[in-house]
Parts: structure tokens; C-alpha cells; sequence
């Protein structure tokens, strides 16, 4: 929900404000919570605080900044970007359950608080003007294939495009975020070690590397919405080989649901923010490229909540995983039915 807001302050204040707010805001986040002793504590840390500071140093600063260098090669560019989200998610799972069974639960919080707290030094020193300038070329001709003073947030809003885009992104975190909390538990359900199962669900960051360069690179040959496509399909594959993994918890199924649910869970980002920069480009565009992705968040809180309550109501993780493949499905359909998207 802080998105448009945030989107907004880049407009104004240029990214370095943006960046070190959200790492000051992560690292008390993780530290305060380390020392919770009652629930809403916590939530109102990790759930709130830890959203907000990711918003502030997450996609929609990302992509603004990014459009302003690589005009026609952004989606690449945001791959290539995005893709240090996989390393991040292969080193920082399995570093957190070992940190977990040595320090405790605490103790890992506080490691994670001491370290965002140190990135904050090389943040800082980063010449953040030149960053903010961007392109030359790209901002001129940006400039140039403006009319009048491009969109406002009130004529986006008017557009189906917009609202198109917001419930791919709705329902697309839906299917992904209801799955994905889940990973680890449902494979030590299914009789895989804890470590083990960790560190396979960690592998999904060096397979989504290759998911983000891979849809991309298809992006440039065979065009946006057959790319867009061919990922919701390795998505729905992957979802199957989750769902079958119950009943033949073996090597073969888990790496091919690693492989195909994990390297396309950000693999469509980089197409869709490109597509709404391209529609939506102009002055205000962080305003509204925010507001575009609050159906993301939105789907990612409705996914994680409903997921872990669909399993306390059922005490099975088949109609979650149902209401995930449903989920993605009704995300790809803007796709196939709307005209801005199809073309």
C-alpha cells in the first residue's frame, strides 16, 4: 500500500532518500524484533515495518531508476537486476535455518539487523546524482515522445490497461505467495530433512537467475505476450510436480518443481514493469507505476494469509495448492483477453 507513496518521494527526493530509508527502516525492523515478547510485536516489525523498508528499496524504485539507462533493453536490464534477488535467496535460506539452530530464532534477527545496517555505508557513498540523471538518449527521447505533460495518476486510472496489468500482478502474487511460505514445511511433511528441504527451496535463487535472462531474452525474439505465457505455463508445470511430490517425494520431482515453479516466480516482473513504463512513461510515473504495483503486495499478503489458512481449516496442503494453480491462472488471463497487453 506504501507503493504510489513511494513512487511519489523518487519523483521528488531522487533515489538516494528513497534507498537509505528503506535500510534504515529493514535494519530496526529486524532488530526490534529480535527482542519481541509479545505477538503484535513481531507483526508490527516484520509484517509492517519489513513490508514498507522492502517497498522503499524494492521494484518500483528499481524499475524507475533502471528506465531511465536502458529504454528498449529494460526488461534485460531489470532481469539481470532482479536476479540478485536469487542469489540473495540461495544464500539467505539455508544461512538462516543454520543461524536459527545455533542462535536461536532471535539471534538470526540480529545478525540480519547488524548486517543491513552495515550496507548502509556503501549505500551512502554511491554517487547517486550521476545514477539519478540517467541516460542522455534515453531520457531525451523519452522526453520527446511525451505529449503535454504525459499521464497523471487520475487518467491511468481511466485505462484499462492499468487495472489490467494490477490484477496480473493481484493474482499472480496470489498463486505464488499462497505456495511459497509453504515450500519448506510441505517437503519436510513429505519426508525430506529440514536443511534438505531448505536448501532445495534455496536453489529456486539460481534457477530464477536464469528464469529472469531467459523470459527476457524471449522477450526479444519471439515478442512480450508469448513470453509472458510461456511462463505462466512453466508455472502451472511446476505447481503439478508440487502437488505430486506428496506421493513420490523423490529427486527428479522436487528439481523439476525447484526448476519450474522457482525460476518463474519473478521472471514475469521485469516484462510487466517495462510494459506499464512503456503505456504509463511521463513525470508521474513513479506515482503511478506504484499504484499499478499494489496489486502485488495486495497479492502477496492475500496469498501468504489464505494459504496458511486454507492448511490450519483443511490440515491438507492440496486445496492451498488448488487455490494457487486457480490463483495463477486468472493472472494470466489479462493477457489473453485484453487488448493494450495482447498487443
Amino acid at each position: 500500500m506504501s507503493a504510489p507513496l513511494i513512487g511519489r518521494l523518487f519523483d521528488l527526493s531522487g533515489p538516494r532518500t528513497v534507498y537509505t530509508l528503506g535500510l534504515l527502516l529493514l535494519g530496526c525492523s529486524f532488530l526490534f524484533a529480535s527482542f519481541a515478547n509479545y505477538l503484535w510485536q513481531f507483526q508490527a516489525a516484520i509484517g509492517l515495518a519489513v513490508g514498507i523498508g522492502v517497498a522503499f528499496i524494492g521494484i518500483v524504485p528499481n524499475s524507475i531508476l533502471l528506465g531511465r539507462w536502458f529504454g528498449p533493453k529494460l526488461p534485460t536490464a531489470m532481469a539481470v537486476v532482479y536476479s540478485a534477488t536469487g542469489a540473495g535467496v540461495l544464500i539467505l535460506l539455508p544461512a538462516s535455518q543454520i543461524l536459527i539452530d545455533r542462535l536461536g530464532w532471535r539471534g538470526a534477527y540480529q545478525c540480519f539487523g547488524t548486517l543491513t545496517f552495515i550496507l548502509l555505508v556503501p549505500l551512502l557513498l554511491l554517487p547517486w546524482r550521476l545514477f539519478a540523471g540517467g541516460s542522455p538518449h534515453v531520457v531525451r527521447k523519452s522526453t520527446e515522445s511525451l505529449e503535454g505533460d504525459g499521464w497523471t495518476l487520475a487518467s491511468a486510472v481511466r485505462h484499462h490497461a492499468f487495472w489490467a496489468l494490477f490484477a496480473t500482478f493481484f493474482f499472480t502474487a496470489i498463486g505464488m505467495y499462497a505456495i511459497a511460505p509453504q515450500v519448506v514445511a510441505y517437503l519436510v511433511e513429505a519426508g525430506f530433512p529440514p536443511l534438505q528441504a531448505a536448501t532445495a527451496w534455496g536453489f529456486s535463487g539460481v534457477v530464477l537467475l536464469f528464469g529472469m535472462l531467459g523470459v527476457s531474452s524471449l522477450d526479444g525474439l519471439i515478442g512480450r505476450r508469448p513470453s509472458v505465457l510461456f511462463s505462466y505455463a512453466l508455472s502451472i508445470i511446476g505447481i503439478v510436480m508440487l502437488w505430486a511430490l506428496q506421493w513420490y517425494p523423490n529427486f527428479w520431482l522436487l528439481t523439476g518443481f525447484v526448476v519450474c515453479f522457482g525460476s518463474m516466480i519473478g521472471s514475469r516482473g521485469p516484462l510487466l514493469s517495462a510494459t506499464a513504463m512503456k503505456l504509463f512513461r511521463g513525470n508521474r510515473l513513479g506515482t503511478i507505476y506504484g499504484s499499478i504495483s499494489i496489486g502485488s503486495g495486495l497479492g502477496s499478503a492475500v496469498g501468504s494469509w489464505s494459504g496458511g489458512l486454507i492448511h490450519d481449516l483443511t490440515h491438507s496442503y492440496n486445496p492451498l495448492i488448488a487455490f494457487a494453480l486457480i490463483a495463477v491462472v486468472l493472472g494470466m488471463i489479462p493477457f489473453l483477453v485484453v487488448p493494450a497487453l495482447r498487443h
